[in-house]
């Protein structure tokens, strides 16, 4: 069997690189990767590669930024000459990213069958560019790998076959479970007292002016009872400066770079408490223990809420903080893991992958 796997942005790869050396390691498929170039910042695209030992790409399209319509645009033309020139006998998508649905689409068009790593996952938010990218490619795919009984249950609903339906656990978890020694052992002197650990990048929080500064100003208290750790996504410090807002200089709420995934899980280990509006972070956090709280309406990942350690706060701000203090004073939520999220997801992957 000849096999593509298509990536194109961070949270991909950390999806992609336990199940590229299960397959490796369970079967004699042929294995080729695909990136689109989705992400081409150096600190959310090629520092994961060497941390998470991939392979270089096979081919890189260079795609890069744009509204969703011209990314989207460019992977199509793009994709079509690849999965013309590779012909696979089957395509591996991964999550929810523009290149995802692309990639699924061309195969579609080229009668190539896909599978979906992530399937399954609803935020029943249709304003949300990752839930149409779900919706669609999970139509379309003949092999959907689920994280959680949810995703079977959303897509049964939808009218997908059970025989297309694998539920394998969380290739995220199975990243972690790997690289969490390595993590335990980066030094974190540096933040010797509690912290606050942030991620902001969804269009909802940090595309409005005065979503963004409620947000800020929020930190900026909080940063008052513990120190806030803020690795900025470069569309939100780009959104941070266009609207022109304050950040007080000094220690206490710290604007720093995107970081690799070892030194952000390092950070995220030791937490008190993680603010994000992150699907990945969630899931982390559930598994290291940390509590989190999620800066979004809902979640396409209700298990971090129903069995982890995720909270949704909205854009309340005022619960936030309240829940922020409360953490504070030892009353966090308590969480177990899900099912299957044990770091063997990708095996099951590969020996489904095996049988065909």
């Amino acid at each position: 069997m000849k096999l593509l796997h298509v990536v194109g942005a961070r949270p991909n790869f950390m999806k992609v690189s336990p199940v590229w050396w299960a397959i490796a390691k369970e079967t004699e498929i042929n294995q080729s990767l695909i990136h689109t170039g989705q992400h081409y910042d150096i600190n959310m695209s090629d520092v994961f590669f060497s941390e998470l030992d991939l392979c270089e790409p096979d081919e890189y399209l260079g795609v890069g930024s744009g509204t969703h319509a011209e990314q989207t645009a460019a992977i199509l033309v793009a994709m079509e000459k690849v999965i013309s020139q590779y012909k696979p006998d089957l395509v591996m998508v991964y999550g929810d990213v523009n290149s995802t649905m692309a990639a699924s689409l061309v195969c579609a068009k080229l009668l190539i069958p896909v599978g979906h790593v992530e399937a399954g996952l609803r935020s029943f938010d249709r304003t949300m560019p990752e839930e149409i990218n779900r919706v669609i490619t999970d139509q379309i795919a003949e092999l959907l790998f689920t994280p959680s009984k949810d995703g079977n249950e959303n897509l049964i609903r939808e009218g997908v076959s059970s025989e297309k339906i694998h539920l394998v656990g969380n290739v995220m978890i199975d990243t972690l479970v790997k690289l969490l020694p390595k993590a335990e052992m980066i030094p974190a002197e540096e933040f010797s007292e509690p912290y606050a650990l942030v991620t902001l990048h969804r269009p909802s929080n940090v595309d409005h002016g005065e979503t963004l500064h409620a947000i800020i100003e929020s930190l900026i208290d909080i940063s008052n009872s513990l120190q806030v750790i803020f690795p900025v996504h470069p569309r939100t410090r780009q959104q941070i400066e266009e609207f022109e807002l304050e950040i007080p200089d000094n220690d206490r709420l710290q604007l720093v770079e995107p970081m690799g995934y070892l030194d952000f899980l390092a950070l995220h280990l030791r937490a008190t408490v993680v603010i994000t509006d992150s699907g990945g972070v969630q899931e982390e956090a559930t598994y290291l223990g940390v509590p989190c709280l999620t800066v979004r309406e809902n979640t396409e990942r209700p298990v971090t809420v129903t069995v982890g350690t995720n909270s949704l706060v909205g854009r309340d701000m005022r619960l936030l903080k309240r829940k922020v203090a409360s953490i504070i004073a030892g009353n966090a939520k308590k969480g177990k893991l899900p099912p299957l999220w044990d770091g063997e997801a990708a095996i099951r992957i590969a020996r489904i992958l095996d049988c065909l």
